[in-house]
């Protein structure tokens, strides 16, 4: 019998070439790392100049609900957390009627949830005023007013 000629195989090494990965990560990290801290709640507005505190939220139910008013008296509301507000747009303008709602909404579902209003300086004080009063009324006490230190 013909005894034929063993080949001989190569070593099959069976490693991951995970150093693309890492190289992909590295780069989403710098872009999220870069991107974070220009991402901010509601609308660019020009916040009057005064004293501030920063504000820590610990848990995520207890981010605000942010009323943002631009120079033109527009409205709109952004939140992070849900807090019982059904399909919030941050880019739309809401009339008075449909803001008082949505913030009472808001309210109801998190009673113990902070109310920002941002406006921007340029805005119809009284007009703001007239939003607080009514937010007042209706059972929504505590509302801050975002302002831009001045030392900063």
């Amino acid at each position: 019998m013909i005894e034929l000629p063993k080949r001989s195989r190569p070593d099959i090494h069976a490693d991951i070439n995970i150093v693309p990965y890492i190289d992909v990560m590295l780069v989403l990290l710098v872009i999220f790392m870069m991107t974070t801290p220009i991402i901010q709640q509601g609308m660019e507005v020009d916040l009057p100049q005064g004293p501030s505190k920063s504000m820590i939220f610990t848990e995520s139910k207890d981010l605000p609900l942010v009323i943002t008013v631009d120079r033109n008296n527009k409205y709109y509301l952004s939140s992070v957390n849900d807090g019982g507000l059904k399909d919030l747009d941050e880019s739309k303008a809401y009339d008075l009627k449909t803001l008082i709602n949505q913030i009472y909404a808001f309210h109801s579902y998190c009673p113990k949830c902070q109310i920002i209003m941002q406006a921007d300086r340029n805005a119809d004080w009284g007009e703001i005023y007239r939003v607080m009063l009514i937010l007042d009324n209706n059972g929504v006490k505590k509302v801050s007013i975002a302002s831009e230190d001045p030392n900063k």
